[in-house]
């Protein structure tokens, strides 16, 4: 069967634009797949015992290349079709900052290799957040 005409091998965004999960799913599902497992990370009201109102997103200037590099490892191995974008910039509660995608003829394979692919954003990827606690200090988060 053809592929849609926006499916792709491999696509990787990071921008400071709201994330279009839809947009991002049309780069990997084609009519041969059984399966699109996408994952989003959401904003959340809390981290370890504090309130967090927000987080800014922080990419160096090829956050981009290395989030490419990362999609094209996942669909080296796994033969699938991999998309991912992340988002930058300020972000409030709710908002998605991250979707990560997969299809495969087969629901297995299509949520195995998402998860591997979001473990791996997040190891190489050099973005960085920074969280806004609701008693008003900001604190980096993740950095080594």
């Amino acid at each position: 069967m053809a592929e849609p005409a926006g499916a792709t091998a491999v696509y990787a965004l990071v921008t400071d634009a709201v994330l279009d999960r839809a947009a991002i799913e049309a780069h990997v599902a084609t009519a041969a797949d059984g399966a699109v497992v996408t994952f989003e990370g959401v904003i959340r009201d809390h981290d370890h015992g504090s309130g967090v109102s927000a987080l800014d997103y922080e990419a160096h200037p090829d956050a981009e290349s290395f989030l490419r590099s990362v999609c094209e490892e996942i669909a080296a191995t796994s033969g699938l079709r991999v998309a991912a974008a992340h988002r930058i910039g300020h972000l409030v509660v709710g908002d998605v900052a991250l979707i990560a995608s997969v299809a495969s003829p087969h629901r297995a394979d299509a949520f195995t290799a998402c998860a591997h692919l979001v473990d791996l954003i997040k190891e190489r990827t050099p973005i960085w957040k920074r969280q806004h606690l609701d008693d008003g200090a900001s604190e980096w988060v993740g950095l080594a």
